[in-house]
């Protein structure tokens, strides 16, 4: 708050305090008290008039510095009446005052929506597992009649239950941390879950599963590690290339501080004016255009739950040679002294 700008806002109680300077030097003339005296009276008035004014200056500029301070610094700047001490002067207590009852009705209206997005959300996870058991069961059904059911069929079960498995767990992502335990788990194990249940997309699709050396621990939580992998998987599997040799290879490296695991294919790639966009929410790109109809959920999910979990994924691809994702593990040296 800058004495310039409270002076600008003071304007007309400046002009009025000069023009009733001039009307009381009137008066006085007219009473014929002596000039001296006159004068004297005027600057005891402006000395406090000034002093008032000061006075006023000093401790609405200290509580507003303050406020506009800490508006700027707080991450949530609706929570700056936490930090202020209640105001003495007059408009200092509305504002204080206004501010409590704006706090106070946007906390009952986050509470209400909070509320009503819980509920929603409990109804879409009972809906999913609801939804799995007829899934499941039409599964086994076509397993027990693999040679009187069309094989497309089976494919397109898969399907049903890959998006349904991905809406669970794009709900789950939001508070991911509730839902999962950071522990050592076997990469092989996770890969080999993958590939069993991708089998047949892999052998409809004459895609050779190839998984080198990933016999190694990783600090990860293991259901959460399968749904970002299996979608890793799947889009190799869903934008593959029309050639005799196509393949998705799984390789992994390990040193002191990380452990990198790597997904490659030979499928179509990812042009250079998508891949910076590959991991934002509801994001297609030309592949998801033309190919197949595409959520742009599954890679959205993968990088936000990798965050969570304290890893790092990339992407780097060539159009018609590869893509490949990396996701990083660090080592947890803390996690080794407590075991």
């Amino acid at each position: 708050m800058r004495f310039k700008d409270y002076l600008k806002d003071k304007v007309y109680a400046i002009i009025l305090t000069f023009l009733s300077i001039g009307i009381i030097y009137l008066i006085f003339k007219a009473y014929r008290i002596e000039t001296g005296i006159i004068f004297s009276g005027i600057i005891i008035f402006l000395i406090c008039n000034v002093i008032i004014m000061l006075i006023d200056y000093f401790r609405k500029k200290r509580f507003y510095n303050e406020f506009l301070t800490n508006i700027e610094e707080l991450d949530k700047a609706y929570l700056v009446l936490e930090t202020l001490e209640y105001p003495e002067f007059y408009e200092g207590k509305l504002l204080y005052q206004s501010l409590y009852e704006i706090n106070k009705s946007y906390f009952e209206n986050v509470n209400k929506i909070n509320n009503s997005r819980k509920a929603f959300k409990e109804y879409v996870e009972m809906w999913i597992h609801d939804v799995k058991i007829p899934l499941a069961s039409l599964t086994l059904t076509i397993n027990n009649h693999q040679n009187e059911i069309n094989p497309k069929i089976k494919s397109q079960i898969k399907r049903l239950e890959d998006y349904v498995d991905q809406v669970l767990y794009y709900v789950r992502s939001e508070n991911a941390e509730k839902d999962y335990l950071i522990k050592k788990i076997d990469l092989g194990s996770i890969i080999k879950n993958i590939g069993i249940k991708n089998m047949d997309d892999l052998l409809e699709n004459h895609i050779e599963f190839v998984v080198e050396k990933i016999n190694i621990d990783v600090l990860s939580d293991a259901k959460w590690l399968e749904f970002i992998l299996g979608q890793i998987i799947n889009n190799a599997i869903k934008y593959k290339r029309n050639i005799k040799n196509s393949y998705i290879k799984i390789t992994a490296k390990e040193d002191k501080t990380k452990v990198v695991l790597t997904i490659e294919d030979n499928g179509i790639g990812i042009k250079d004016t998508d891949i910076k966009q590959v991991f934002d929410k509801s994001f297609t790109g030309e592949n998801g255009r033309t190919r197949s109809k595409s959520t742009g959920m599954g890679l959205y999910i993968a990088k936000n739950m990798c965050e969570k979990l304290g890893h790092k994924i990339t992407l780097e691809s060539i159009v018609n040679k590869y893509t490949r994702v990396s996701i990083t593990f660090a080592k947890n040296d803390f996690y080794e002294t407590l075991k």
